[in-house]
C-alpha cells in the first residue's frame, strides 16, 4: 500500500504584489491527484488517476479510499479524473464522478453518481456514457460544472478521431447537456447524439458557471499552441479541427484557418500552450482584488518567463479579456486542478506519482 504523509506543513511564504501568500501543503503522497471538491463540513474529497477516492481534513489525509468507487481504465490520460459534490449534497448525500473504463484499445469515458456515506459511495451508478467508444486512451476531457438545470459535462476528441468533433451526431469534441440523472437534455443541433450542447472541441480541460454572470467558461488544449478559453453557448461550434492557432506536433499545419465563418473564436488564446488543467472563477473576500477573475491552472511554463506550471489568473471585465498573470510558479510543479474554497482561499493540485494538495492564503 501507498504510504500517505498526513499533517498540517507550512510550505513557505510568497510576496505576491501588495500581500504575501502561505501556501500549506495539506496532504503528500498523493499518486497523480486530478480534481478537489469541498464538502460543506470543511473536508475535501480528491480523485487519484489510478482510481482512488480520498478524503482530507484538517489534520491530513484519510488514510483508507473511499469505498465503491467504479473500476477505472487508468492507461494514458485515462482514469478517474473529476468529482464534483451535487448542489442538494445537504439533502441527497450524492457525489458524482467521471472515469475512464475498458481497454487502452476499447474504452469511454462516464459520468457516474453514489451517495457518501461513512467513507463510502452507497447505490453507486452509471449516469450516462460517451459514443461511440474508442480505441485511443487520451483526449478524455472529462470536467463536469453544474447548471440551473442540469450539468454540462467535456468529452475530448480522442486523438485519432479530431475531425468527428465537428460531427454532433457523435460525443467527440463536444460538451453534453445531462439532468442531474443523467437525462440528456434536447440537443440544439439536429439529428444529434444525446445531449450534444456545443461541438468543435479538442480536449476540453475545465468547464466552470459563473451564477453571478449566468455565464459558462470553459477552457481546453490545442495541439502545439493554441489552447484557449471560451464563453460556452447551445448549439455553438467552437471551430476544431477547422480553425486553430496551433499547429500539429510535427510541425505541418492541422489547418491553415485561424478562423473560420459560423466558428466562434475564443475569447483568450495561449500561444505557446501553457497546457491549462484545472479553472476556478475567484469569488471570495481572501483576495477581492480577483474578484470574477478566471484561475487557470496549467502543466507547463508557456514561455522562457514562467517558472514551471503555475496558476494564470485571468482578468476579465464584463466577460471580456484585460490581462492575465502568473502565479505561484514557485511551487515548480505541474499543477493539476486549482479550486476557491468556502472561505476565498485558493486549493492546488500538483501532478506527481507524490502529488501534494496545498492551500493558498492571505497574510
Amino acid at each position: 500500500m501507498r504510504a500517505i504523509l498526513a499533517g498540517l506543513m507550512t510550505a513557505t511564504v510568497l510576496a505576491g504584489g501588495a500581500w504575501a501568500q502561505t501556501l500549506e501543503t495539506r496532504a503528500d503522497g498523493l499518486e497523480y491527484p486530478w480534481s478537489v471538491a469541498f464538502l460543506p463540513d470543511g473536508r475535501l474529497l480528491v480523485t487519484e488517476k489510478p482510481g482512488r477516492l480520498r478524503i482530507v481534513d484538517e489534520t491530513g489525509l484519510v488514510a483508507a479510499p473511499v469505498s465503491g468507487v467504479p473500476v477505472v481504465l487508468h492507461s494514458g490520460q485515462g482514469g478517474l479524473l473529476d468529482v464534483a459534490v451535487a448542489p442538494d449534497f445537504e439533502s441527497s448525500g450524492d457525489i458524482y464522478l467521471t472515469w475512464s473504463e475498458g481497454t487502452p484499445t476499447d474504452n469511454t469515458l462516464h459520468l457516474g453518481r453514489g451517495r457518501l456515506v461513512d467513507g463510502g459511495l452507497v447505490g453507486f451508478e452509471t449516469l450516462f456514457s460517451a459514443e461511440p467508444r474508442r480505441r485511443t486512451d487520451v483526449h478524455y476531457g472529462g470536467r463536469i460544472a453544474f447548471l440551473p438545470d442540469g450539468l454540462l459535462l467535456g468529452i475530448g476528441d480522442g486523438f485519432d478521431f479530431r475531425e468527428q468533433a465537428q460531427n454532433p451526431q457523435t460525443h467527440f469534441g463536444s460538451f453534453v447537456h445531462l439532468s442531474l440523472d443523467g437525462e440528456p437534455m434536447p440537443s440544439p443541433f439536429d439529428d444529434a447524439a444525446p445531449g450534444v450542447f456545443s461541438i468543435g472541441h479538442r480536449n476540453p480541460q475545465a468547464v466552470v458557471y459563473d451564477a453571478a454572470s449566468e455565464t459558462i467558461y470553459a477552457h481546453e488544449h490545442g495541439p502545439q499552441g493554441g489552447d484557449e478559453i471560451n464563453i460556452l453557448e447551445p448549439g455553438a461550434n467552437y471551430g476544431w479541427p477547422i480553425a486553430s492557432y496551433g499547429i500539429d506536433y510535427t510541425g505541418a499545419l492541422v489547418t491553415p484557418f485561424e478562423r473560420y465563418d459560423g466558428m466562434v473564436e475564443p475569447i483568450l488564446a495561449w500561444v505557446p500552450s501553457i497546457a491549462p488543467s484545472g479553472m476556478a472563477i475567484y469569488h471570495g473576500d481572501m483576495f477581492p482584488e480577483w474578484e470574477g477573475d478566471l484561475l487557470v491552472s496549467a502543466l507547463i511554463a508557456g514561455d522562457a518567463d514562467t517558472p514551471s506550471g503555475h496558476v494564470r489568473r485571468v482578468d476579465l471585465e464584463d466577460g471580456a479579456v484585460v490581462g492575465q498573470d502568473v502565479w505561484f510558479g514557485e511551487l515548480g510543479a505541474r499543477i493539476r486542478d486549482v479550486r476557491v474554497g468556502p472561505d476565498g482561499a485558493i486549493w492546488l493540485l500538483t501532478d506527481a506519482a507524490d502529488g501534494q494538495l496545498v492551500r493558498v492564503s492571505r497574510d
